[in-house]
C-alpha cells in the first residue's frame, strides 16, 4: 500500500505544481519503464552456462588436438580456444574462407549435424611437415588436390576422435564422420538465421599461427541442454580426486625400489688397502649401540637399528627423514 499524503504535504505539492517547480510531465516521461531491444532474428539461445560449459569442453578438446598433432608431426603444436559467440549461420559461412576444409559430422546421442572448419593455412602446413618440411614458410591459399584432402580427412577424423574424452565429463558421446567440403556456400544444411555457437581455436606450428573452428548448431543439442548445466567443482574435487588417487596407490604398490643400510664409513690409504687381507678389521664411523643409515634408490629416509627378526637379520625404523622438505629448505 502506497503512502498516504496529510493534507499539508498535498497543498504543498499542489502548490509546486501550480508555480512551475514541479513538471508532471517530466516526472511521467521517468517513471516509464525502460524498454531492452530484443532481435527476433537473432534469439540468444545460448545461456551464460552452456557457453561456459562448452568452453570448457572444447578447452579439453584442444588439449587433446595438441597433444595428438604433437606426436604425429613431430613439432610443438599448441591449441587454445580464444573465442565463443553466438552468431548465425550465415554469418559462420560469410566468416570462413573459400577454400577451407570444412566437415560436418555427427555427435549421437545429440540428433543434428556439426561443423568443424580448418582453415587453409593449417591444412597446408600441416600436410608440408607431412611431406617432410618444416611448416615454416607461409603458403598461398588455393584449390586443394584430391590427395590433400584425403590425407586432411584421416588427420582431422582423428581429431573428431578425441571429441568422445573432451565431452566425457558432460555426456557420453561417439563422433561419426559425415561429409567434406571445400566450398561454405554448397554446404547450405541449416537455415540461415539459425543459431549456432561459433568456438574459434587458435593454432601455432613453428611460430605460424592458424585457425580451427567448432560450430555447435543450437538446433544440433536443443534435446539435451539441460545437460549443459552442470556443476563440476564437486564433481572433480571429491569422487574423482579419491578414485585417482585409489589409482595411482594401487599402482605405487606394486613398484619395486631398491635399499639398503649404512653400516658405516671408513677412510683409509691405497696401501692400506693393498695390505687388507682376510680376518682384517675395519674401524667404521658408526657405534655398535649408533643408528645407521637407511637408503631407498640412493636417497636416505630413515634412521634404523640393525637386529634379528626369527632366523633373518632386519632393522627397526627409529626416525624418519623428510629429505623433500630438507632439499627445498
Amino acid at each position: 500500500m502506497g503512502e498516504i499524503l496529510s493534507q499539508s504535504e498535498i497543498d504543498a505539492l499542489l502548490s509546486a505544481l501550480s508555480s512551475g517547480e514541479i513538471d508532471i510531465e517530466e516526472k511521467t516521461e521517468e517513471s516509464k519503464q525502460k524498454v531492452k531491444k530484443y532481435d527476433f532474428k537473432r534469439p540468444n539461445k545460448f545461456s551464460k552456462e552452456h557457453v561456459k560449459t562448452l568452453e570448457m569442453v572444447f578447452d579439453n578438446f584442444s588439449r587433446i588436438a595438441s597433444n595428438y598433432l604433437t606426436a604425429n608431426l613431430r613439432t610443438s603444436v599448441q591449441i587454445k580456444v580464444i573465442s565463443a559467440e553466438q552468431i548465425t549461420y550465415e554469418e559462420f559461412l560469410h566468416s570462413i574462407p573459400n577454400p577451407t576444409i570444412l566437415m560436418t559430422y555427427y555427435l549421437e546421442p545429440f540428433n543434428g549435424i556439426f561443423l568443424f572448419e580448418t582453415s587453409p593455412q593449417f591444412v597446408f602446413q600441416v600436410i608440408d611437415i607431412m611431406f617432410g618440411g618444416e611448416g615454416k614458410d607461409l603458403i598461398k591459399t588455393r584449390e586443394f588436390t584430391e590427395i590433400e584432402k584425403n590425407i586432411i580427412k584421416k588427420i582431422n577424423i582423428k581429431l573428431l576422435e578425441g571429441l568422445k574424452m573432451a565431452w566425457e565429463d558432460v555426456i557420453d558421446v561417439e563422433p561419426k564422420f559425415d561429409s567434406l567440403e571445400t566450398n561454405p556456400v554448397l554446404n547450405q544444411i541449416l537455415a540461415p538465421n539459425e543459431p549456432v555457437e561459433l568456438i574459434t581455436m587458435q593454432v601455432q606450428i613453428n611460430n605460424n599461427q592458424s585457425f580451427i573452428n567448432m560450430c555447435i548448431p543450437y538446433i544440433s543439442i536443443e534435446k539435451f541442454v539441460d545437460k549443459l548445466v552442470i556443476q563440476y567443482k564437486s564433481k572433480i574435487g571429491t569422487e574423482y580426486d579419491q578414485e585417482s588417487t585409489k589409482k595411482i596407490e594401487k599402482n605405487l604398490l606394486g613398484v619395486d625400489v631398491e635399499t639398503h643400510v649404512e653400516l658405516g664409513t671408513a677412510i683409509i690409504t691405497v696401501q692400506e688397502f693393498l695390505n687388507l687381507a682376510i680376518g682384517d678389521c675395519i674401524k667404521l664411523n658408526t657405534r655398535i649401540d649408533g643408528s645407521l643409515n637407511y637408503f631407498i634408490e640412493n636417497n636416505l629416509h630413515f634412521r634404523v637399528y640393525p637386529g634379528v627378526i626369527g632366523k633373518n637379520i632386519g632393522v627397526q625404523i627409529a626416525e624418519i627423514i623428510d629429505k623433500d622438505v630438507e632439499d627445498n629448505e
